[in-house]
């Protein structure tokens, strides 16, 4: 018989006791669409670094590893349908995070794993380049869509992106069948945009850039657009609502004047967002024409 099951998520990030950032934006927003979450810890954190030094409650690596060797062997692994990964916090989180996408795709062959890359901004790497780069060499491989914002793509193909057409080949040249870029060339004034690749297509979905955005909407675009995959949306309707849903939510947090993302009291815009988003499609480079020798 098929398996209709919703199944479970495993989010793997870090945690805050104060905000909506990392695993905390992820998680909520996940259960809040309906699905099951596991949720395991990076680091923990009282507040984002954003906000002033905090002390980080950190895992050694010997024991994080043994977690995930206790997750490979749970008798549940098989409920797993996906595994979103974020924030890491050493680069032996990665390398054993990997053995459990491996594992849990090895049970169920149509796992989804969305990599979100977390590690810098347009101020460069804010991570230690070791962690970046096995977050690149050993999760990147494995991953069937990847989130980087326009800066960790930069980092990651070692080269300036400054049209939507290098973003693109860039994106192309990593790997995952599925790229989904942040912050991305907005084609409207006054806007941003996240552009997704997939197949053949290329889709860029734009809304009116908004300054001074507190922190989290990266996790919170990973998460709502796996959930939007996980109950059956096509991509184009799914990378909409889950635009959508981010920007409707952090207009409503800076019309509040708060400092993090209010996701509890914004639940309504996670399960039905209102917002406007400007829908394009652009020109794929393999249907670019080939250019005479």
């Amino acid at each position: 018989m098929p398996d209709n099951s919703p199944g479970a998520v495993i989010v793997i990030s870090s945690h805050v006791v104060r905000g909506s950032v990392g695993n905390r934006a992820a998680v909520f927003a996940l259960e809040t669409l309906g699905h099951q979450v596991w949720a395991l810890p990076t680091l923990v954190l009282p507040w984002h670094p954003g906000h002033g030094p905090s002390t980080r409650l950190r895992f050694a690596d010997d024991d994080f590893e043994k977690a995930i060797d206790d997750l490979i062997g749970a008798p549940w692994l098989g409920e797993v349908k996906a595994i979103l990964t974020g924030y890491f916090a050493s680069p032996a989180q990665p390398a054993a995070v990997a053995r459990l996408v491996e594992a849990a795709r090895a049970r169920n062959p149509d796992l989804l794993y969305v990599c979100d890359p977390v590690m810098g901004d347009l101020g460069g790497l804010y991570i230690p380049e070791e962690t970046a780069a096995a977050v690149r060499d050993r999760l990147l491989p494995l991953a069937s869509v990847a989130t980087p914002n326009r800066y960790e793509l930069q980092w990651l193909v070692g080269s300036t992106l400054d049209s939507n057409a290098l973003i693109m080949e860039a994106a192309l040249s990593l790997g995952p069948a599925r790229m989904l870029v942040t912050s991305a060339v907005p084609m409207m004034a006054g806007g941003t945009g996240n552009l997704l690749l997939s197949g053949r297509n290329a889709l860029l979905a734009e809304h009116r850039l908004i300054d001074n955005a507190p922190n989290g909407l990266g996790d919170l675009l990973g998460a709502v657009f796996l959930a939007r995959l996980l109950e059956g949306c096509e991509e184009e309707r799914a990378l909409q609502l889950a635009t959508a849903s981010v920007f409707e939510i952090l207009a409503r947090t800076v019309k509040r004047g708060s400092d993090e993302l209010a996701l509890a009291s914004d639940a309504s815009s996670l399960s039905r967002p209102m917002a406007m988003v400007q829908m394009r499609r652009l020109l794929h480079p393999a249907q670019r024409p080939l250019k005479p020798r």
